[in-house]
């Protein structure tokens, strides 16, 4: 087996301290005004934004930096909104201080996707073996605050997951052959739910 598989898998691991659980990326807004109610409706919002929203440009981020491109602007200029930004860049900032302690090296704060892409550059790893379990700690997160907000059994949350294995492998394959033209972003829902989510009056989640 080959042991860069299981330090990537560290690194995107619950146990790793980036405070993922903190973050529902807008599901708070939309679980609060029953847009999101159950399994079916969680898989569909989650699969959307994947497809087509944050897990799309995130995807093609993390190869573009995994190839030696300097995308952390980009990543910035992308965020649809500043819970978006904070989400992003808070994390970034916790993984490469955390894998900096770790290893010795000496990498800058960048927005998530690309500090993971920069740190796969030491990895022998295909970047899609990358973006795919990268996907899958993304989707898992996002699973996890269902389970705790709507909220859903255990088991209805892990086929909640088990049917975004699907998608979740076919957006990484697409990362893989894309460049920095394909990047676009169509999850209007999920980019409006996340402005929304700055002025709710009670929230849970920091976004």
């Amino acid at each position: 087996m080959n042991p860069d598989l299981l330090t990537l898998t560290q690194w995107l691991s619950p146990a790793f301290p980036l405070g993922s659980f903190a973050y529902s990326h807008g599901l708070e807004t939309v679980v609060e005004n029953g847009a999101v109610s159950d399994r079916q409706t969680l898989t569909d919002w989650i699969a959307d934004i994947l497809r087509f929203g944050t897990g799309h440009v995130d995807a093609i981020l993390l190869c573009q930096s995994i190839s030696g491109e300097d995308m952390a602007d980009t990543a910035r200029a992308l965020a649809a909104s500043k819970e978006r930004l904070h989400e992003s860049e808070a994390q970034g900032r916790a993984f490469v201080e955390t894998v900096n302690s770790m290893s010795g090296a000496q990498a800058q704060h960048a927005p998530f996707p690309v500090a993971v892409g920069v740190a796969a550059r030491g990895l022998t790893l295909a970047p899609q073996e990358v973006v795919s379990l990268y996907l899958h700690a993304f989707a898992s997160n996002l699973v996890s605050v269902g389970v705790r907000f709507i909220p859903l059994g255990q088991s209805d949350g892990q086929k909640g997951l088990a049917a975004l294995h699907p998608v979740i492998l076919e957006v990484a394959a697409q990362a893989a052959t894309q460049t920095f033209s394909d990047m676009a972003s169509a999850a209007f829902g999920a980019d409006i739910a996340a402005m929304q989510h700055e002025t709710q009056d009670v929230r849970i989640f920091k976004t």
